[in-house]
């Protein structure tokens, strides 16, 4: 009975939070932690626990704001700040999780491909199609669990870098010893790694799913509507469920990037796909190592294109002051659920243009490199006003790290602003 409810308890602390760290790990971020490994080995593996207090202080602060306000972060701006900013915002987020849906659902259809030999179109086709009805007709409690669940998935990233022979004392040492190198590539990559890791749409998720939580439990009738009836122990266990989650998440990346390191690591320049490094550890690792990372693959995808298409329809919505929610029927919020299903086939679409699919992941974490700043601007003056936040404002401790990390991304925006224009 002990097992049980301790169990249980913990299945109860994994809500918003976890699953957003978990779709942190998109096949999206899979390809570019991949890189990571097979250019540059273990040289960039210090800026993965480098990342995580940050990460965890920027996520709290959006899971707290859609806590405490009852409404998602583009409803907040639209309360307290000017239309310019909001449609800039929104309309960075569209385009970039737009992009990022396309390379996801690609890279999904890629690695079932590698298995099941089907015609891509109609894998990418079945993808979309399984992805769009998760969102649109199965019911949030449901649906959240599945979610929860699909989390697991990434723990093939775990078992993956135990089959294949590593140096462990070559990590540990890479890990705390910060390698630096002033070369295009590295910064680029440094670039597209933070761009993955703290994205935009995670911030937007994570304050609406926040709500839809307190929705689904009678802390508020519907988003935007009253003030939560919150606790300080709902607070902490939101805080506790971010730390987790962004802790798993950097957890995988550290495995991915150990794993395709050890194997492929200065053997490749260039992987296209989540799929190109399943496929390039199996002469390396042999067909277990492949099988567990190409099923990691289609795991975080299901996970993750949701995730994506969810929190744009979440801001689009918001934004125009449509009902929105995924605790709602199509019938109720069709314009919330029209977005997401524009974004979805729009990404579908996206696999079949011109463009490389490691181009449109560089393209996406641009995006998100460029739109991250100034929303998490935003979030610390959301964050620090008493007006809105009342007596959970932040503390000195997440504002240290919140300013910190802001001012290293705006940095890290205009240097890759500066490597696209030369």
């Amino acid at each position: 009975m002990e097992k049980k409810s301790l169990w249980a308890r913990i299945k109860r602390s994994l809500g918003p939070g976890f699953i957003t760290g978990a779709a942190d790990d998109d096949p999206s971020g899979i390809a570019t932690y991949s890189q990571t490994g097979a250019m540059f080995g273990f040289g960039q593996l210090w800026v993965v626990p480098l990342t995580y207090p940050f990460m965890t202080a920027v996520q709290e602060m959006c899971g707290r704001i859609g806590m405490v306000t009852g409404r998602g972060l583009a409803g907040v701006i639209k309360q307290r700040y000017s239309k310019i900013v909001l449609a800039v915002s929104v309309t960075l987020l569209l385009i970039a999780n737009t992009i990022n849906i396309g390379a996801d659902l690609g890279a999904m259809a890629a690695s079932v491909q590698l298995i099941i030999p089907l015609p891509f179109t109609f894998l990418l086709v079945v993808m979309t199609a399984v992805t769009l009805a998760l969102e649109i007709f199965v019911p949030y409690p449901t649906y959240s669990k599945v979610l929860k669940y699909l989390t697991f998935s990434l723990l093939a990233y775990i078992v993956t870098a135990f089959v294949v022979h590593l140096d462990w004392l070559a990590v540990a040492y890479a890990t705390v010893h910060p390698h630096v190198e002033f070369s295009r590539s590295y910064l680029l990559n440094i670039a597209a790694f933070l761009g993955t890791t703290i994205s935009p749409y995670l911030f937007f998720w994570q304050a609406d799913e926040e709500v839809e939580e307190e929705i689904m439990h009678g802390q508020l009738a519907e988003a935007g509507k009253g003030t939560p009836k919150i606790r300080e122990s709902d607070v902490t266990q939101m805080r506790v469920d971010t730390a987790m989650g962004m802790l798993f998440s950097q957890v995988i990346t550290f495995f991915i990037i150990i794993t395709v390191a050890s194997t492929l690591g200065g053997s490749l320049t260039q992987i296209e796909t989540a799929a190109d490094a399943a496929q390039a550890l199996r002469p390396f690792a042999g067909d277990f190592a492949f099988l567990l990372f190409t099923l990691g693959i289609v795991g975080t995808g299901l996970l993750a294109v949701p995730v994506l298409a969810g929190s744009a329809g979440y801001a689009v919505a918001e934004a125009m002051g449509w009902k929105a929610g995924l605790g709602k029927k199509f019938g109720q919020a069709y314009g919330f659920y029209g977005v997401i299903a524009v974004a979805t086939i729009v990404g579908l679409f996206v696999n079949f243009s011109s463009i490389g699919s490691m181009t449109m992941l560089y393209y996406a974490a641009m995006l998100n490199g460029l739109l991250a700043p100034p929303l998490m601007i935003l979030l610390l003056l959301i964050s620090n006003n008493k007006k809105i936040m009342g007596s959970h404002t932040n503390s000195w401790i997440s504002n240290l790290f919140g300013i910190t990390i802001t001012a290293v991304m705006s940095v890290v925006a205009l240097a890759l602003l500066w490597t696209m224009v030369h």
